[in-house]
């Protein structure tokens, strides 16, 4: 932790590299992302102390990936790398209509999540805001880690912020059983972050009121590709559309509205369910939907991932403008 305090973001879950076309024929870029990473990323771009912990293959991209984020000023707490698994990765392919397909690569069996004693109680428990991504489905010390720390967090009265990963379903052709594992969390989750082809793991979009009754959950943030974003909170549905989108759904471009998005509510100074506020949801899908943007231009990935100050730029505005501006630097 940053000088003996607490965090304002502890991210939990998988780290990946994402292969994307590059310029030329045959040429490939590589981007560290994965939910947890590409919104600890977000965080700490926004000025924010952020921590993500997971682990990785002790590979050359296991390697990269750390040193990724570390550049991008988060921190690793309880670094555990896997000598016996290979980095997941997902090579990206792009076909005319900008629609992505993704082929794995994934040491079978390999769980390439944290394992449960790489989770600080006392980290959790010190940190503003604990977001969790993708667990594993199988049953699994990585999963019962995460929902602990959730758990915990949801307790002590911090925001828990849940990102859906459809790449699980994907990897394990298990729709049905993901949508019992999201579940299983739900009771702990404050915000949900689904995009508009996860819905159905909610029980779809027509049921998303319903969910979040039942599980008392404050919002539901759901990113709509090119079209924006839609809001669920306090029974309204907050749209807002997306801007200078030049690509459709490009790698990282969910994770980089989610991130800006919960950096807007913290920097705010919201940093519990009850503050929430339609005014503070409103403002914080706005941010999300211009990183989006801005990442999806830069062809998506933690590397492309918008500052702060980039966000407003975009909106003309300055830095001394919006965004709580006056509350970015007392931690409530």
């Amino acid at each position: 932790m940053k000088n003996g305090k607490g965090l304002d973001v502890y991210s939990i879950g998988e780290m990946l590299i994402d292969f994307i076309p590059g310029g030329e024929p045959d040429s490939y870029i590589r981007h560290a992302g994965g939910a947890p990473a590409n919104f600890a990323a977000a965080a700490a771009k926004n000025g924010l102390d952020a921590a993500m912990c997971c682990s990785v293959g002790d590979d050359d991209f296991g390697r990269y990936l750390y040193k990724a984020l570390s550049q991008l000023g988060v921190s690793a707490p309880n670094t555990v790398m896997c000598k016996n698994a290979v980095t997941t990765m997902s090579f990206v392919s792009l076909d005319e209509h900008g629609e992505r397909s993704f082929t794995f690569a994934r040491c079978p069996g390999a769980d390439m999540f944290l394992l449960e004693n790489m989770v600080d109680d006392d980290e959790v428990l010190a940190s503003r805001l604990v977001h969790a991504g993708s667990f594993s489905l199988s049953e699994s010390p990585a999963r019962e880690a995460t929902l602990k720390a959730m758990r915990l967090a949801h307790e002590a009265g911090h925001l828990v912020s849940f990102d859906v990963n459809y790449r699980d379903t994907v990897w394990h052709g298990q729709r049905c059983e993901c949508a019992r594992r999201v579940a299983e969390a739900a009771p702990y989750i404050d915000i949900l972050k689904i995009s508009d082809e996860e819905a159905d793991l909610v029980g779809g979009e027509e049921n998303i009121p319903a969910f979040m009754k039942q599980y008392d959950i404050s919002a539901v943030a759901e990113t709509l590709g090119d079209k924006g974003s839609e809001c669920y909170f306090a029974g309204n549905v907050i749209t807002t559309p997306s801007r200078h989108v030049e690509a459709v759904d490009t790698t990282g471009a969910g994770d980089a509205f989610f991130g800006a998005f919960m950096s807007s509510l913290l920097i705010e100074g919201v940093d519990a369910k009850e503050k929430l506020t339609p005014d503070a949801v409103s403002r914080a899908a706005k941010y999300g939907n211009i990183s989006a943007s801005i990442c999806v231009s830069g062809y998506g990935g933690i590397s492309s991932i918008p500052t702060r100050d980039e966000i407003l730029s975009a909106m003309g505005e300055t830095k001394n403008e919006t965004l709580g501006n006056q509350q970015h630097n007392q931690r409530i």
